[in-house]
């Protein structure tokens, strides 16, 4: 009798994947052409897109990179391409490159920025990116008081001072919560910076400068503008909104009335009124509640009011984040034992800042594009000495170059930070793991 054995007793050796579920056409079978109705849009998308590309990229690369006018410029082309040829005049981006990104600012300072933006790449990268060594954010904490004082110059005891006032609060509450409870060293923390800005700094600085004068040529607020005016509010704004907007959300969901009160009061306000007005009132209103001959710079005004504006924004997308957690964390950081504070700060804001990643950065995103706003109230933004280019009788009437210039630069920072959001969130993802 004749027995068949019915367990295998050795391995089918491994064999590649077959060509149509695999590699670049097995993803375009997937995402391109996965069914009639997909494969229908996919040609029809292909076809609008090179049509598209088909009047553009003629225009883009039939272009004039040196003559000094536009006239100048069409005459090139036309003498190139043909009498009935038509392209860019990418030479006033050639010609007026600097002006776009520096605005007014000398060009016999034109170090300081550059040096500016490249301690701010530094000072970001360990916030950033967590496999940086961890002593790095003492340079990420000292980095605005730099930038500060290598763009508008001066004394080097104006920056030095400001970064006193923070020392002062964080040693005030160090030394008052332990004693008199976390009330009184949040209220002192801030009073004592104040009464040391207002009332003591100017006479500490007069004095030390006396003694080392230590200082760079000053550049007045109306010198900056283009790319670089863009930059320094648009970062100013989102590094001090999510802090703010983080307190706020806090506040909003706090027992005590009068802190609730006054956090929903606030962003109520802020989200009711637009950033146009709050600009106004920076520009103009803001100088008749301060004292007589009260100097206070109009980008410090427009910082201030952007990143209000931007952290009552951001304190309902993190309380958006707050509400998501299950109630079960909150249970298990007082079963743990831990007070308020440590809870947030270890279990409840991690999680809650995971959650609301994709918000927090559509926020900055659109801070950051909010920031052409200013050109209203006359700052030179980049879309403001655009005006004035096409103003001057040499490029009157170009209008695409220039605005297709500023709007690529301002996709490579919107779209840096998307991809930036993206890997933050495969990173923090845990629910697979």
């Amino acid at each position: 009798m004749t027995q068949a054995a019915f367990v295998r007793t050795e391995m089918v050796p491994e064999q590649a994947p077959p060509i149509t579920s695999s590699g670049v056409i097995g993803w375009m079978r997937k995402n391109l052409f996965d069914g009639w109705m997909n494969s229908l849009l996919t040609v029809v998308s292909l076809v609008a897109v090179g049509a598209l590309l088909y009047e553009i990229l003629p225009w883009i690369f039939r272009s004039s990179w040196t003559a000094g006018s536009l006239n100048e410029c069409r005459e090139q082309i036309k003498e190139a391409y043909g009498p009935d040829a038509s392209g860019a005049c990418w030479a006033v981006i050639r010609e007026r490159y600097a002006q776009l990104t520096f605005g007014f600012y000398p060009s016999e300072l034109y170090w300081r920025p550059i040096l500016a933006f490249i301690l701010m790449l530094g000072a970001m990268a360990p916030v950033l990116f967590s496999n940086l060594p961890r002593k790095l954010l003492w340079f990420s904490g000292l980095y605005p008081f730099i930038a500060a004082w290598l763009l508008w110059g001066g004394s080097v005891w104006g920056p030095l001072s400001a970064l006193a006032g923070f020392i002062i609060g964080f040693a005030l509450l160090l030394a008052i919560t332990p004693r008199f409870g976390a009330i009184l060293g949040v209220i002192a923390a801030v009073l004592g910076p104040i009464i040391w800005w207002t009332l003591l700094s100017g006479t500490v600085i007069d004095v030390l400068d006396s003694i080392i004068p230590i200082a760079l040529e000053p550049v007045k607020s109306r010198n900056f503008g283009g790319f670089m005016l863009s930059i320094t509010i648009g970062v100013t704004g989102i590094v001090a909104s999510l802090p703010i907007g983080i307190v706020l959300a806090l506040g909003r969901q706090s027992d005590l009335l009068i802190v609730k009160s006054l956090c929903v009061g606030f962003i109520e306000f802020i989200r009711g009124v637009p950033l146009i007005t709050l600009l106004f009132v920076a520009s103009t209103l803001l100088n008749i509640f301060l004292p007589p001959g009260t100097d206070f710079d109009i980008i410090v005004r427009v910082m201030i009011m952007v990143t209000l504006f931007s952290a009552a924004y951001m304190a309902e997308v993190i309380r958006g984040g707050l509400a998501a957690l299950p109630r079960g964390q909150y249970e298990a950081a007082d079963a743990l034992g831990l007070d308020y504070w440590k809870a947030q700060r270890l279990i409840i804001m991690p999680q809650a800042l995971k959650i609301s990643i994709p918000g927090i950065v559509g926020t900055f995103i659109g801070l950051f594009k909010d920031t052409t706003l200013v050109m209203i109230i006359g700052l030179m933004d980049p879309l403001g000495l655009s005006t004035a280019i096409r103003a001057n009788q040499e490029w009157n009437g170009i209008v695409w170059e220039l605005y297709g210039f500023i709007a690529l630069v301002f996709w490579i920072f919107c779209f840096s930070m998307s991809r930036y959001s993206m890997y933050l969130e495969r990173k923090l993802q845990t629910e697979n793991h």
